[in-house]
């Protein structure tokens, strides 16, 4: 599922500023719509779960 920075900010209780870095650093899956981040959710929990580390599929 992908959701906004704002949106997975909300979910997760990361910062966007965090969420906005990980994207920066490709550690988690996103896609850019226009001028929108979307972040693949599971992609996040995925690194969230592993304790920061980059989640491989």
């Amino acid at each position: 599922m992908m959701k906004t920075i704002k949106q997975a900010s909300e979910e997760t209780g990361l910062s966007q500023y965090a969420i906005r870095q990980l994207i920066k650093s490709d550690k988690i899956k996103y896609i850019r719509c226009g001028v929108k981040y979307m972040v693949n959710m599971s992609s996040l929990l995925k690194y969230c779960e592993s304790g920061g580390s980059v989640a491989e599929d």
